[in-house]
């Protein structure tokens, strides 16, 4: 696997996959933190684009991306991310909508838990799903992450002008 790193207003990020799709997109800093494993190779090519759409998201000018991911995961983790990039930009759901649109109505905590183990962050966008009461709940690269991603969505949706 290879992968890059690229600056960010929310500090510097990890990417990693192969030549033709994104595998990780990770934070340096927060609860789930997490660096490049020893076997990987280091190789900025394969990531240029990665890097040029990130730096339109934090521009405001890129509202959905436009790259292959390939996330590891379970069946279930799969549909939950899949769910998590129809959520439109600017907006939010909570664990329960997303539970009921993959058809797993009761499962609220195990779609909590899917969010969580999100291996592709801000491009697959768990940090839309928020509590049922709206409030903010975990997020991997930590809470003020999480407020400035959805404040930099809502101020770029054209929602509140």
């Amino acid at each position: 696997m290879y992968y890059s790193y690229t600056e960010s207003p929310v500090g510097r990020l990890l990417l990693a996959g192969s030549r033709h799709a994104l595998k990780v997109l990770a934070f340096l800093q927060g609860v789930r933190a997490r660096g490049a494993e020893p076997d990987w190779e280091r190789f900025d090519e394969p990531f240029r684009r990665v890097k040029k759409q990130l730096a339109e998201y934090f521009d405001g000018e890129r509202r959905v991306f436009d790259l292959a991911l390939a996330p590891d995961g379970t069946d279930f983790q799969r549909a939950v991310w899949q769910a998590l990039t129809t959520i439109p930009y600017g907006e939010t759901r909570s664990y329960q909508q997303i539970a009921q649109q993959i058809g797993h109505p009761k499962a609220v905590r195990a779609v909590g838990a899917a969010n969580g183990a999100n291996p592709i962050a801000i491009i697959i966008p768990c940090h839309r799903v928020i509590g049922a009461d709206g409030s903010l709940t975990g997020f991997g690269g930590g809470l003020d992450t999480k407020r400035y991603l959805l404040d930099l969505e809502l101020s770029h949706s054209g929602l509140f002008k």
